[in-house]
């Protein structure tokens, strides 16, 4: 009888998802969004685990970070498998958007833009977590972004004063953004499982788009096998990374202590930040390149939006034409990139300039070929 009890508390624990309908015919680019969540769950967990060590405090953030490398035992694994996984996880979200508009899942508005603001939330947190080893691209990277708020009309210069806590970057800052970079974290996983009831409400897309019941499947064991083995493939490419190039990722500056009388020759964000830091940089103009830069996001709640105006009959032959602007789009976004991380200087401006205006065109045609 208590056996009995027992197994149906883990039935009921575990139904939702054993006998959650999923369309047979999802591939393994479905597996990204599945993988992102499982490592969000290891990125809170091992930044618990640094946060026993870390200090925020001016004077002993660096020294803490490099305690934890060489003192704390297996303190540079821990490390290496949250720094790796920032890239990891945003690596993960950018292509499970990447399926969501080359298979056209966006239009399921609801859980697209919560999405879209998960996307917001985590890449504002990657960057609280780039300020806290207090390196030399860790402050410099920090006084550069958080100026671009200077912009806001009237009250732009308080906004970023206070934010600081002062009149420039120094302790106050640091403490702010590690408070933050704690709590966001828990923001994301809230999100998470709303963007989950979204999706569930009206079940995943497939790539066909075909919605009926009669082509659906238990989710355990045929999609969870197959979340596994991608979780199996990925994690083995990631643990690779961890174990024997940790700091593949890092900036050379960063290995410095913060110094504000010396500044970088060349000031560049993280990779994922590169893309929308090449738009920014382009344009002569802070206050339009800031624009630009915001709207490098919301510009992916553009598509679903010309979707719904312009889905016209006589769209929904220009498949290919879809497609091309996709992959366009795509090539393009690792070309800013790439641009995001070259000197300030001829030819790069003018190729993130060109690139820059593909990007903003290319989303904008998704939405209104799309059919």
């Amino acid at each position: 009888m208590v056996m009995f009890r027992k197994n149906e508390l883990v039935s009921l624990f575990l139904g939702s998802f054993s006998y959650l309908p999923v369309p047979i015919n999802i591939s393994f680019w479905w597996n990204w969004g599945s993988t992102a969540g499982v490592t969000l769950i290891i990125q809170i967990l091992s930044g618990i685990f640094l946060t026993m060590h870390y200090v925020s405090d001016l004077s002993m953030a660096f020294d803490s970070v490099v305690h934890i490398d060489r003192d704390v035992n297996f303190g540079w694994v821990i490390r290496s498998v949250h720094s790796n996984g920032a890239s990891l996880f945003l690596l993960c979200i950018f292509m499970h958007i990447g399926r969501g508009l080359y298979y056209k899942s966006f239009i399921n508005f609801h859980t697209w833009g919560v999405g879209i603001i998960l996307l917001l939330v985590s890449m504002l947190t990657a960057f609280f977590g780039y300020v806290l080893p207090w390196g030399q691209m860790s402050f410099w990277g920090a006084t550069v972004i958080t100026n671009f708020l200077s912009v806001i009309p009237v009250y732009g210069v308080d906004i970023v004063n206070w934010i600081w806590g002062g009149y420039s970057v120094g302790g106050p800052t640091l403490t702010r953004f590690y408070t933050f970079h704690f709590l966001f974290p828990f923001v994301i996983a809230v999100l998470s499982l709303v963007h989950l009831v979204f999706l569930h409400r009206s079940g995943s897309s497939n790539p066909v788009q075909v919605s009926s019941s009669s082509v659906k499947m238990y989710f355990w064991p045929y999609s969870g096998i197959k979340d596994i083995l991608g979780f199996m493939v990925i994690f083995i490419f990631f643990f690779s990374i961890v174990f024997f190039f940790p700091t593949v990722f890092m900036d050379p500056e960063n290995f410095m202590k913060a110094n504000p009388m010396v500044t970088p020759v060349h000031i560049k964000p993280e990779w994922y930040f590169l893309f929308a830091y090449a738009i920014l940089r382009c344009i002569p103009n802070k206050t339009m390149g800031v624009v630009a830069l915001v709207l490098s996001i919301l510009f992916l709640y553009l598509v679903p939006l010309l979707n719904f105006m312009f889905n016209q009959e006589f769209l929904k032959s220009n498949g290919f034409f879809y497609q091309l602007s996709f992959w366009i789009f795509s090539m393009n976004f690792i070309i800013l990139t790439w641009l995001g991380g070259s000197p300030v200087e001829e030819p790069y401006i003018l190729l993130a300039q060109l690139s820059s205006v593909v990007y903003f065109v290319s989303l904008v045609l998704m939405g209104v070929l799309v059919g």
